[in-house]
């Protein structure tokens, strides 16, 4: 038999096998439920209150993942894609913005507030430094969103504190 026809054979019968895998029902699985309490359309504000700009928080491929998009008033933007991994048993985020850093944390529910820990890569610089994020519901159905960075001498810096409003 001519290669190629083998190898499209055996193309087809792996495409075949992989298309008949039964979906994984992640609506149902309450650890991809765990940062619904993000999903939404947000106005983001300082501690202070100065509005920073809008994120929009979406339940994307079936209830398997949240995509993020932000705008920042001052013409910033960025966008995340974050997942439940069940092997791991991890939430995952991988954010790119217009140009500045690329973020690629991972963790868990603690305490209440999802907290998410990997690096930070900058993209003139090409440094790369800790970081990690906190996503906190609060009372009164706002979230605080806490990030931080981890300088030379190992100390953690604020990197970002906004308030989540529901639009």
């Amino acid at each position: 038999m001519h290669r190629s026809l083998m190898a499209l054979i055996v193309f087809v019968s792996v495409s075949s096998a992989h298309a008949q895998q039964p979906p994984f029902d992640c609506s149902g699985s309450s650890a991809h439920r765990q940062f619904d309490f993000w999903i939404g359309g947000w106005v983001v504000s300082d501690a202070q209150g100065t509005v920073q700009g809008a994120n929009s928080i979406q339940l994307i491929q079936n209830g398997c993942a949240l995509q993020e998009q932000w705008r920042g008033i001052k013409g910033s933007s960025g966008e995340s894609i974050n997942y439940y991994h069940p092997g791991e048993n991890k939430w995952h985020q991988l954010w790119v913005d217009g140009g500045t850093s690329i973020l690629d944390i991972s963790g868990g529910l603690e305490k209440g507030s999802m907290v998410l820990r990997g690096s930070i890569y900058y993209l003139a610089s090409g440094n790369s430094k800790s970081f990690r994020g906190t996503w906190t519901p609060l009372p009164d159905d706002r979230v605080r969103q806490f990030f931080e960075e981890q300088d030379e001498a190992g100390l953690w810096q604020t990197w970002f504190e906004g308030f989540y409003k529901r639009k």
